[in-house]
């Protein structure tokens, strides 16, 4: 290991490598659950940390009080032992909520908080159904445009739908979208070259600079014009870093995890057929389908950052004081010792057990993610309107075949080639209607 500040129990077998091309994430995950709760893991440029693979210690460990998420905390970047470029430097460096802690973190979240309570994010529903049957369209379109009739899921419909649905809550002209999600990549990518990793935070930063600006010249009703006005008032209340950062966070967050999401959930739903008539019979509703997806595929697998702030038991492993640790969503939600021995088998029936939740990816404790409710309004409303309008819609390639995304933070693959199949006869329902269709609030 290169990092002294981890070291790896005597005895213990050899740190695990992440590879950060994503591949092989699920039976990476089972053999890390097996070796321990907390398990010794090597990140690009050889930087030494510990990942939390079992559902129980990572839900005690990221709520507990001597783990903190303020980059102060980790040790070697604090000591200028990371290189310059490193592809991660983004998630434990930018100034935001995400990365805070204490009073700081309150402060901040109380500033987005308002826009993202359960009667503002109903509020944007017919906004949801709207994009939603427009981007329906758009997905056609391009399958009877391509000389195969294939056309990519996530490029024409799991993309622009989160991505537009924030930027408008943002703020954020449409003009800049793509170029967003492009940057996004790059950052949230583990195979990103460090010049490359550079170059996209700086473009990053410049566009939302751009962004603000103009918000701050025409302020509008939309969150950003908000967050403005509220260090306008004060000061000291967000300076310009923590607006920027905030920003940030919101777009990668906003977009990327729900167009995972979607994508994750129509291929289980592909895989899966009998799952899916389940939820056409009335059986079990989109909401269940979601959470199900949730749990079985999370969109966030390895998500960085937190620090113990002393050496801290996780199990039968002690972490050491300032070494950072990665959270695995995609392994806590199979573990069978809190979800049963068919934990890996997709159910969208699933009981929750009393004494667990049925997953943790959008987190727990303090840091719960503010956008769970309009992640689950997003992805209740595109399946069903996708599944209503295209009832035989597959897979065009087999699903073994099908490419990761670069990185061992995001799980989803690059890219979902579906055919559409016929489209239901006459109007057919609208989105947000039909049988088991409706939002489950999980």
């Amino acid at each position: 290991m290169t990092d002294g500040r981890c070291p790896v129990p005597h005895a213990a077998p050899a740190p695990h490598r992440l590879d950060p091309t994503g591949a092989g994430q699920h039976t990476v995950n089972e053999r890390l659950r097996e070796r321990g709760a907390a398990v010794p893991v090597l990140l690009p440029g050889g930087v030494a940390a510990y990942a939390i693979t079992r559902h129980g210690e990572l839900r005690d460990f990221v709520a507990h009080p001597d783990v903190a998420k303020d980059a102060r905390h980790f040790a070697a970047l604090r000591d200028g032992e990371i290189p310059p470029g490193w592809p991660l430097a983004t998630f434990a460096t930018v100034r935001g909520m995400t990365t805070a802690d204490g009073a700081d973190h309150r402060r901040l979240r109380s500033l987005v908080t308002r826009a993202f309570t359960p009667r503002r994010v109903e509020a944007l529903r017919p906004a949801v159904e709207e994009l939603t049957a427009s981007l329906l369209d758009r997905l056609a379109q391009a399958a009877a445009a391509a000389p195969d009739g294939v056309a990519d899921l996530r490029r024409h419909f799991a993309l622009p739908l989160p991505m537009g649905v924030i930027c408008r809550l943002l703020g954020v002209d449409p003009e800049h979208q793509d170029r967003l999600h492009a940057l996004s990549n790059d950052i949230v990518g583990t195979r990103t070259a460090p010049e490359r990793a550079l170059a996209a935070n700086r473009e990053m930063l410049a566009v939302l600079g751009k962004v603000a600006a103009a918000r701050l010249r025409s302020p509008g009703d939309d969150l950003i014009s908000a967050l403005i006005a509220a260090r306008e008032e004060n000061g000291d209340r967000l300076s310009e870093e923590e607006l920027i950062g905030t920003l940030l966070l919101m777009i990668i967050a906003g977009h990327e995890t729900t167009l995972n999401l979607i994508t994750n959930a129509v291929r289980a739903l592909c895989a899966h057929r009998d799952q899916l008539e389940l939820v056409r019979a009335g059986e079990a509703s989109w909401g269940d389908v979601v959470e199900e997806t949730l749990r079985y595929d999370s969109p966030v697998s390895f998500f960085p950052f937190r620090y113990p702030t002393r050496d801290l038991p996780v199990g039968d492993t002690v972490i050491p004081q300032g070494c950072p640790v990665l959270v695995s969503y995609t392994s806590a939600g199979r573990d069978p010792r809190a979800h049963g021995a068919d934990a890996d088998r997709f159910d969208v029936t699933r009981p929750t057990r009393p004494d667990a939740a049925r997953h943790l990816s959008f987190g727990h404790g303090a840091h719960y993610c503010l956008g769970a409710p309009l992640a689950r309004l997003e992805a209740t409303v595109a399946l069903d309107a996708l599944f209503t309008r295209y009832p035989g819609l597959d897979l065009a390639v087999p699903d073994e075949q099908l490419v990761p995304h670069p990185s061992f933070v995001g799980n989803s693959p690059q890219e979902l080639p579906l055919r559409l199949g016929d489209p239901a006869p006459g109007p057919g329902p609208g989105p947000g209607s039909g049988p088991g269709s409706g939002a489950h609030s999980g």
